[in-house]
């Protein structure tokens, strides 16, 4: 168990990855909460549950994941916020598009939607942790 701990400790993708896990979480709670609690419709809780998984994944991820990287001050936070939110929309359009792709024109099995998810899924996570490195928590220069 201590080895695991150390693996994740230095390996930024596998904080990556856990972060996301815990932000699925919040996504789905908060889409639950906004449909029966909140009573909103699907397309309006699911744009405000993607806001807060967001927003709990860019927190996660500047904390634990690109510590290092983080901005500081006001104006520089509000911005590296802006840029996760924006690499993680292009993200998942990459994985929708992905996906979408297999299934319309590709042959068995990634045509089947089940073979083509992971595949979608993959993509849009490699491309937010690319992005998330080079764009939002760059190297400070």
């Amino acid at each position: 168990m201590n080895a695991l701990a150390v693996r994740v400790g230095q390996s930024r993708f596998l904080r990556f990855l856990i972060v996301g896990g815990f932000g699925f979480f919040v996504d789905a709670g908060v889409l639950w909460l906004m449909l029966h609690g909140a009573g909103v419709d699907k397309y309006s809780g699911r744009a405000v549950s993607f806001l807060c998984s967001a927003t709990f994944t860019w927190w996660g991820n500047r904390n634990l994941t690109f510590a290092d990287r983080k901005a500081h001050g006001t104006v520089a936070v509000a911005e590296e916020w802006l840029k996760f939110l924006a690499a993680n929309a292009v993200g998942g359009a990459v994985n929708l598009g992905l996906y979408t792709v297999l299934v319309t024109f590709a042959a068995a099995p990634f045509s089947n939607p089940f073979a083509a998810l992971p595949c979608g899924v993959l993509a849009g996570l490699l491309f937010n942790f690319t992005m998330s490195r080079l764009v939002v928590f760059r190297d400070p220069a």
